[in-house]
């Protein structure tokens, strides 16, 4: 059985590490996890590891993240892995700085990568886990703000939040999204 872990963000060196690209960061953080690396691939950079004895094939778009459905569905469709064992990571604005939240399903909120997901899919029955960025920002600073590093306070917290992501997806591996929902979704 296979699982695509969809860590989304930009790539580029004026990107790394900013909110925008915490898929970037909770996909690296997993790879790390289970040992292994990143190369360059079609639409993505991708690792594949292995978790309780599935295949899991991580990868960082490199679509940019407003065309990210076009790279998750060359690689849902060229491992032959159900849409059942997608899960997308992304940030949000609507969620407080470190909140997590995992569905099943949902809108795009709004936000251009799950959108475009949305679009390219023609469904919204995906698994995504939400990384709360937070939403410190002056009226129409929205793109500055996202596309802003995180501050000293938010990068010390950062490592348990990653880790807590890394945990969601295995337990999601493991024992399915609706018991890894009611565990998950707490606040940090």
């Amino acid at each position: 059985m296979k699982f695509l872990i969809a860590g989304l963000g930009n790539i580029g060196a004026e990107y790394h590490e900013t909110r925008h690209n915490i898929g970037f960061m909770v996909a690296a953080r997993l790879a790390e996890k289970l040992s292994a690396t990143f190369e360059p691939d079609r639409l993505a950079n991708k690792a594949t590891g292995k978790f309780r004895g599935k295949q899991i094939v991580i990868i960082q778009p490199t679509t940019y993240m407003n065309l990210s459905g076009k790279s998750i569905r060359y690689h849902l469709n060229d491992q032959k892995i159900p849409i059942e064992n997608l899960m997308v990571i992304t940030d949000d604005i609507a969620l407080p700085f470190g909140t997590l939240r995992m569905r099943g399903k949902g809108s795009d909120g709004g936000h251009n990568g799950l959108k475009d997901i949305q679009a390219v899919l023609a469904t919204q029955n995906y698994a995504r886990i939400r990384f709360g960025i937070g939403s410190d920002y002056a009226k129409g600073a929205q793109v500055d703000f996202v596309l802003s590093r995180f501050s000293p306070e938010e990068n010390d917290a950062m490592p348990a939040l990653l880790d807590k992501c890394v945990e969601g997806v295995f337990s999601y591996i493991s024992i399915g999204l609706e018991r890894t929902m009611n565990t998950f979704n707490t606040k940090a």
